[in-house]
């Protein structure tokens, strides 16, 4: 049977909507639209629940370019396989009894367009094939959401894959260096038993636009791309981490922005806990960290400033994996010992 994506036993956590794909036939109607989910931000996930050996996971490629984005699999909580995205995905299991497949976006090309329309920088899921369908079990843990530029994303955390397989083009490395679950966003998630989601695009800022004309964070955050609002749900916690890609920025500018942040992610979400943290590079630390405490007596808000200087070097720029797991050590007992 076929198992579209919003099948109870498909569960989406992250940044996803719904998008229509044009019947084969659009003059006569001979069958009704398709539909599928997608999503621009890397780290955004789904889980699927089917019964029997087998499951053919469904993709839509639309205006994708080649090297297509990278997905991460799993199937029953076994080890992960990394794999590109492709029109259809065959995925075997252990035993014809009922299983849970695990996929998350990991990274893909920087460059491609993946704010407006036709995207190139997407993953665009429509559902799987398999015998049956099979519970999920439920997941009440807490939702966590990161909000931040490349570093968030998890580019170049795997920097040195060009020189083991070279292309003169760097972007084409993309896919297979930038890894949204060993970030250190995901790896502060699982160490608090929390859902992780992202909205994280490379070079944006508060003040700038960035990679694959994604709009500064302002305006991005209420959507999962151009024009279509994000209606998932939402976080019940929420960091962000910008500040980078605004040091040609006055520092003006810079808390302007970032309070106009800071009230579009209250008004969106109005109960959520908010983490303001600092630039790993070091810029604006001292003065948003004296911002934060202005800006809460300001509004009556409770918004925790986490300051990361001293935490990494500043070269380089994007942390390589061990890293990101040093940000994970200094940010989750901080977070810990907030949230009790």
């Amino acid at each position: 049977m076929f198992i579209p994506w919003y099948s109870p036993s498909v569960r989406l956590t992250g940044r996803w909507c719904t998008l229509y794909k044009p019947a084969k036939d659009a003059h006569r109607y001979i069958q009704p639209p398709e539909t599928y989910t997608a999503a621009t931000a890397p780290g955004s996930s789904f889980e699927l629940g089917f019964r029997g050996s087998m499951c053919i996971l469904k993709f839509d490629l639309g205006f994708l370019g080649q090297p297509y984005p990278h997905m991460w699999l799993s199937v029953d909580d076994g080890s992960a396989f990394e794999v590109p995205v492709d029109r259809y995905l065959r995925v075997l299991a252990q035993g014809n009894g009922d299983h849970i497949l695990k996929c998350m976006y990991k990274g893909g090309m920087e460059m491609l367009p993946r704010w407006y329309e036709p995207l190139m920088g997407v993953i665009s899921f429509v559902g799987a094939q398999a015998e049956g369908e099979a519970p999920l079990p439920p997941d009440e843990r807490p939702l966590i959401e990161f909000v931040g530029d490349s570093i968030t994303e998890g580019v170049l955390i795997d920097a040195d894959f060009d020189t083991v397989m070279p292309s003169p083009i760097d972007q084409f490395n993309r896919p297979y260096q930038d890894d949204a679950a060993a970030a250190y966003g995901c790896l502060t998630a699982r160490r608090l038993n929390m859902r992780y989601m992202a909205q994280a695009y490379g070079a944006t800022g508060m003040t700038r636009t960035g990679c694959g004309s994604v709009p500064r964070c302002g305006l991005t955050y209420e959507y999962v791309f151009d024009g279509v609002p994000y209606t998932g749900e939402k976080p019940d916690v929420i960091v962000i981490n910008h500040g980078a890609n605004d040091r040609g920025a006055s520092c003006d500018e810079y808390l302007m922005r970032y309070e106009e942040f800071l009230r579009l992610v209250r008004k969106v979400n109005p109960s959520a806990r908010v983490f303001a943290l600092s630039a790993f590079c070091g810029a604006f630390d001292m003065e948003l960290g004296a911002f934060i405490p202005r800006y809460n007596e300001k509004y009556g808000d409770n918004v925790f400033f986490v300051s990361s200087k001293g935490w990494l070097p500043e070269e380089p720029l994007h942390p390589l994996r061990e890293g990101h797991r040093i940000i994970a050590d200094r940010l989750y007992p901080i977070l810990r010992d907030a949230l009790k």
